[in-house]
């Protein structure tokens, strides 16, 4: 039950930023949560484990790590422990969310910003967006699931589902039907489907010329003609390449298939340029990495560093698109182009559903505004007045008897 004595002060409340996700070279165990005192939290390495061993790629496992060191810092900060907490800790750690900043240097002003003057999309707040704090309320839940059926948790999960309904969200969906939007979660946050933002061509063009380099303009030639996302591209290797066949290999993030992608010609012909400039200094083994760094020591370009490659080119147009706006400027692009069915998209993209790929038929805000615009200044221009009838007007009412008896 929670009554009036269980009010947290949460705005006193100071959690600190102590614990760390840290990186390890262990295939078997990629990420790994240390306490403050730096040990591991073994609670957390078999939650990390059993998610590996149901095929999750290390991505994953390093997202779900960093929703679970926010909630032990929470813990932490309340003095309780994990297998301790109630369904009172996991209400105030889902306020605390809501309101607190995000740690790093974030500007203190957490008033709403207009969006940027160049693509429209609105820069990133403070605190922790409404899909972030969803995506951590389902680990924990999943989290205290785990530890739940071993036997090794509270009897309780803290995190249940919505009142009045102990089932999966679309648990006897229809396969004929689209997914319906549930919440599962009793303090899962509603979520606003937002609008994928494509980069129009004229923008394209100038964000592709200031690109320095023949690597960068071969990546985001590749980005946006195969609509791969930026980490499946960042992995691939020389061998994964063929350039006869215009095809790139890719590994998709979910499945961790290999699948071939179509690119442009023009990807292939930065690639060869980039190749060529680089062909004595960096390794050419079919095995090594595509994508090098372009100063000492020479390295596998890493996913941080590709984003503060584009970072840099957001900033000399005073924009702020993302990588993962290329693949979403490719998804339009080839989903509204009338001779390429839809289902050619979804395959391209990797979307497990139709419906996933069915969002980028929908009207643009930028296309939806030009419309209502344009609506505006054609009720407000004057009326064209009708040439005149080349017939005369007796002849007309004798043809159609409209002339008074």
């Amino acid at each position: 039950m929670i009554g009036q004595d269980d009010q947290r002060d949460l705005a006193a409340l100071v959690v600190a930023q102590q614990g760390v996700l840290e990186t390890t070279q262990d295939l078997f165990e990629p990420f790994r949560l240390l306490d403050p005192a730096g040990q591991r939290i073994d609670s957390v390495a078999a939650f990390l484990s059993d998610l590996q061993g149901c095929g999750r790629p290390a991505t994953t496992q390093r997202s779900y790590g960093m929703a679970l060191l926010r909630w032990f810092r929470f813990l932490w900060a309340i003095d309780m422990a994990w297998h301790q907490a109630t369904r009172v800790e996991a209400r105030d750690f889902c306020r605390w969310i809501q309101i607190v900043a995000k740690p790093g240097p974030m500007p203190p002003d957490r008033s709403p910003q207009a969006p940027n003057s160049v693509t429209g999309k609105a820069p990133r707040g403070p605190g922790y967006a409404p899909s972030t704090r969803a995506h951590n309320e389902t680990v924990l839940r999943g989290f205290y699931e785990f530890h739940l059926e071993s036997g090794s948790g509270p009897i309780v999960n803290p995190f249940p589902l919505t009142r009045g309904r102990q089932r999966r969200p679309n648990d006897h969906h229809n396969p004929m039907e689209p997914f319906r939007r549930e919440r599962s979660g009793l303090f899962r946050p509603r979520v606003v489907q937002q609008t994928p933002r494509r980069i129009p061509d004229e923008m394209f063009n100038e964000l592709f010329t200031l690109l320095g380099s023949d690597r960068d303009r071969a990546l985001v030639a590749f980005w946006v003609s195969t609509g791969a996302r930026a980490s499946e591209l960042l992995g691939t290797v020389r061998g994964d390449a063929d350039p006869g066949q215009q095809l790139i290999t890719v590994i998709r993030k979910g499945s961790r298939a290999l699948q071939q992608l179509p690119a442009s010609p023009d990807a292939f012909v930065w690639l060869r340029l980039y190749q060529a400039r680089w062909e004595n200094v960096v390794p050419a083994g079919r095995d090594q990495p595509l994508w090098w760094t372009l100063r000492q020591p020479f390295r596998a370009l890493s996913y941080h560093a590709a984003y503060r490659m584009f970072s840099r080119v957001n900033a000399a147009m005073g924009a702020n698109w993302t990588l993962h706006d290329l693949r979403h400027t490719a998804a339009y692009r080839m989903a509204r182009d009338p001779d390429m069915p839809l289902t050619d998209v979804q395959w391209v993209l990797g979307h497990a559903q139709l419906t996933t790929t069915q969002i980028y038929v929908s009207p643009l805000p930028e296309d939806v505004i030009a419309s209502v615009l344009a609506h505006y200044q054609r009720r407000g221009a004057p009326r064209p007045t009708p040439p005149p009838s080349p017939y005369r007007p007796e002849s007309l009412n004798v043809l159609f008897g409209t002339e008074s008896k």
